[in-house]
């Protein structure tokens, strides 16, 4: 992952500060943390980036998830039904499993999205945190 780092994608996957990407945004790391999903520190401790930028901000997230959501059932359905020839009913009933299991993952990579299209990685600012730390 290090050779990604300075990617948006770095950000993206990790859910890293988009601006530094020196520590995760959420206050727990692991998304099936259903209770927790959604919490996140208000602010990088490295860089000091606002990451709630205005109230409602992550509502934009819902259209990312959307598309995420309909590629994944897609996806599934084209894993199912054309490779495993399977017949629909199962194809749907996978289609559902995934979607459902994936929710946590789905959510938290939406946001991840979400926020990395309006903040971009700043090298200054990513090495400046580091050697004071």
């Amino acid at each position: 992952m290090k050779l990604l780092k300075g990617t948006a994608l770095y950000s993206i996957i990790l859910g890293t500060c988009p601006i530094c990407q020196n520590e995760s945004m959420y206050k727990k790391r692991n998304p099936f943390i259903l209770n927790q999903l959604f919490e996140m520190h208000d602010r990088c401790t490295h860089c000091n980036t606002k990451y709630k930028i205005e109230p409602s901000f992550f509502y934009g997230a819902m259209y990312v998830s959307y598309g995420i959501g309909v590629a994944l059932g897609v996806a599934v359905f084209l894993i199912s039904h054309l490779l495993l020839k399977t017949n629909l009913l199962v194809s749907f009933v996978l289609i559902c499993i995934a979607v459902i299991g994936l929710l946590p993952l789905e959510m938290r990579l939406s946001r991840n999205i979400w926020i990395n299209l309006f903040m971009k990685y700043d090298k200054k600012k990513s090495k400046k945190t580091s050697q004071n730390a």
